[in-house]
């Protein structure tokens, strides 16, 4: 007799992270590769984190913090809100498991667009719940299609503002529509990874205030992009006390680690930094559109550190193409790669390879 897996599993497939770095000098013989795949700061991350980690080195052998009590209190103090509304997590990948496990049945049915991050489908086929897909509109969400897509079965809706991979974004006043529009028993993911990078002033720049009125958002952030922390996995959740400890109730007991809590504390306070990664972000966008008008290429308007664009030759081929000559991207939906924005010296090896790689 053969073993037997979950039925859910059926379907499903691993999740494809970008290429190492390693890997792709490996294969091609490279000394040099530039990585402009996983929406990571090209900066690095902040000098206070990397001297609080080199601090906490003497406590590797004792079990980190379960609750984050520090982490928690510095969070509490920035956001000016309770402790009890703040649940921390290795990375909001695994925030969008314990979600999954927190509310779906076999049946349910989940509410998601069809370009954004694949997690949302995976979790939610995970848990034997019914994905319900609405396609973006000009890249962008639907926001009327997922509200005509609510039934008596929609459990949950996943939200991505600026959204990844295309980097669009909604605005507030459509959120807040949006929001008076859902039934208060229906929860809506808000989940707002690049938060910090976004420039334009009708988007939702504090969701936190939703919390007071809405009892039913559950708002994700990370210390993966901006703050330059995605090796240490560590997001931070925030939602009502009622569904912060529920969630609480099938999170493992010591699911951040030491080294990640001290880091995001560190990094938390380190200002500059964050302004010096918005401006180099900001100057690399504006250097791409550039030359991609130049190139005649269509992108889609960027709120994040990633520009979703249309080489006009499949993504796959094109991502081969430039591993080849160093720079490792993100092949996307048929002729749409993305891009994540790099440093200045790094854009400009992007663009120079790309010309190659369209020309050849």
């Amino acid at each position: 007799m053969s073993i037997q897996f979950r039925e859910e599993l059926v379907n499903l497939t691993p999740y494809k992270p970008g290429r190492p770095i390693e890997d792709v000098k490996k294969e091609y013989g490279l000394e040099d590769v530039i990585k402009l795949a996983s929406n990571e700061n090209p900066l690095g991350c902040s000098s206070k984190a990397i001297d609080a980690i080199k601090n906490a080195l003497d406590n590797l052998a004792l079990y980190p913090d379960g609750n984050c009590t520090n982490l928690k209190e510095a969070l509490s103090q920035k956001l000016n809100l309770s402790i009890n509304q703040i649940i921390l997590s290795c990375g909001s990948d695994e925030m969008m498991d314990l979600i999954a496990k927190t509310f779906f049945n076999k049946g349910d049915e989940v509410i998601m667009a069809d370009v954004t991050f694949p997690r949302y489908i995976s979790t939610t086929m995970m848990m034997g719940a019914k994905p319900v897909i609405v396609p973006l509109v000009d890249w962008t969400y639907d926001l009327d299609g997922m509200l005509s897509a609510i039934t008596e079965k929609t459990k949950l809706i996943w939200l991505c503002n600026p959204n990844n991979p295309t980097g669009t974004m909604f605005t507030e006043e459509r959120l807040v529509h949006f929001l008076n529009s859902v039934p208060k028993n229906i929860i809506v993911v808000y989940d707002e990874a690049y938060n910090e990078y976004v420039t334009r002033e009708d988007y939702p720049k504090n969701s936190l205030p939703l919390l007071n009125k809405y009892s039913n958002i559950i708002i994700l952030r990370t210390f993966s992009k901006i703050y330059g922390l995605a090796s240490l996995r560590v997001g931070y959740t925030m939602a009502s006390e009622e569904i912060i400890e529920n969630i609480n109730k099938v999170r493992g007991p010591f699911n951040v680690n030491t080294l990640a809590q001290v880091a995001a504390i560190a990094a938390l306070e380190d200002e500059e930094f964050i302004k010096k990664s918005y401006d180099v972000n900001l100057q690399g966008k504006e250097y791409l559109y550039e030359e991609f008008q130049k190139m005649n290429l269509q992108f889609a308007p960027s709120e994040a550190n990633h520009i979703f664009v249309n080489v006009k030759r499949n993504g796959g081929e094109v991502f081969i193409d430039l591993q080849k000559r160093g720079v490792i991207i993100r092949p996307m939906v048929g002729d749409w790669i993305r891009v994540s924005i790099g440093t200045m010296e790094q854009n400009k090896i992007f663009i120079d390879k790309l010309k190659e790689v369209l020309h050849k």
